[in-house]
């Protein structure tokens, strides 16, 4: 009866009702998606922070995401690796959980992502030297403790970014809570000599002639003293990334297919978000890849390191021997052990217990 009667009354009212207006053209697949991302995640609470600006780094204007569930948190700034492979591209899911505990800044360095699509790459070219990063790193964290007031931050540094964390983290360990260093960079040109041996090993375990035969080809690998040319980068990664040694398990790198779902790039910028990876390579990944740190025994403020147990492409072997020499005030050493070179994208959940565990409780001592 209800039923009828429902339907009658709403025979009626179509009958009423004026024309429907012409419909507009649907929105795109990834316009619907990235909506319901962006209302899912966004910042509600009362002392809550949701920024997305550009601010003036070392002559040019620089992206950042600046998230937190309280303002009152203490800051986590992420410096990224590649060169070039910004992470605010993946933030939206694999550092959710981390703003409820700190309030968490990604950061698209010179020559990546947002910063690099907004600036004059020619103009911005001759500054691309590791020395400015560092420098870039050390006004951003004055910018944070000014605007949060607080006088210490987070900082983790993934990759390439663990080498300017690290170098940033001797220079002014007094601004740092701690620091935390991710897929740690330490001696590189051993760490590229021991992905190599892996990729070999592999292939020749594997009976696939094609990859012994290429890797064969650039032998030697990573001669001491001297700078591995790009080419031999490129084709030592090819078959290191195919035997897992940038993620557990898989023949290469997919996170990045984040950044196309992700509110902080337009449809536009999201498909354009690493266009400058290759571009930053070539200025700066065969310097640092020359780069050895393992000297540097000693730190003035507390240190975590967390370190992907499948990691061929920064051998995590040798960040743990590298930890067992420092003298810090607090260190902490963390596998993951199912992980490679990605921990953000492979065990974002371990990541999250790992720094409130900890990190967070550094900020308050």
């Amino acid at each position: 009866m209800w039923t009828i009667r429902l339907f009658a009354v709403a025979l009626a009212t179509l009958a009423l009702a004026p024309p429907a207006p012409a419909q507009e053209p649907p929105a795109s697949a990834r316009a619907e998606a990235v909506g319901v991302i962006r209302e899912l995640r966004r910042i509600v609470a009362p002392q809550g922070v949701e920024r997305y600006e550009y601010v003036r780094i070392g002559g040019i204007d620089q992206f950042v995401s600046i998230r937190g569930q309280d303002r009152a948190n203490p800051v986590l700034l992420v410096v990224h690796g590649g060169p070039g492979f910004p992470t605010s591209g993946i933030a939206w899911w694999a550092t959710r959980g981390l703003e409820e505990y700190f309030t968490v800044v990604h950061w698209d360095q010179r020559g990546a992502g947002k910063t690099h699509l907004a600036n004059d790459p020619a103009r911005v070219a001759p500054s691309m030297r590791p020395q400015r990063f560092v420098d870039d790193t050390e006004e951003l964290v004055a910018w944070l403790r000014r605007e949060f007031a607080q006088d210490k931050v987070f900082l983790l540094g993934t990759s390439w970014g663990s080498y300017v964390g690290l170098e940033f983290a001797l220079r002014r360990p007094e601004w740092l809570h701690a620091y935390i260093g991710m897929g740690q960079a330490i001696d590189s040109p051993e760490s590229e000599r021991r992905g190599y041996a892996y990729a070999l090993e592999q292939a020749r375990r594997d009976g696939n002639a094609g990859a012994v035969a290429e890797l064969e080809s650039i032998a030697p690998y990573a001669r001491e003293g001297e700078p591995i040319p790009l080419a031999k980068i490129a084709l030592e990664r090819k078959w290191s990334d195919y035997y897992g040694g940038v993620m557990a398990w898989r023949q290469g790198q997919v996170d990045g297919i984040a950044v196309r779902l992700a509110p902080e790039y337009s449809d536009a910028e999201a498909a354009r978000a690493y266009e400058a990876n290759g571009w930053s390579q070539e200025f700066l990944l065969s310097d640092v890849l020359s780069v050895d740190l393992g000297g540097q025994t000693r730190l003035g403020c507390p240190l975590i390191i967390l370190a992907g147990r499948h990691d061929r492409s920064v051998n995590s072997q040798v960040a743990y021997e590298w930890f067992g020499r420092v003298q810090a005030p607090y260190k902490h050493f963390e596998w993951f052990e199912h992980s490679a070179h990605e921990i953000l994208a492979e065990e974002p959940g371990k990541l999250l217990v790992t720094l409130v565990q900890h990190a967070r409780p550094l900020a308050t001592r």
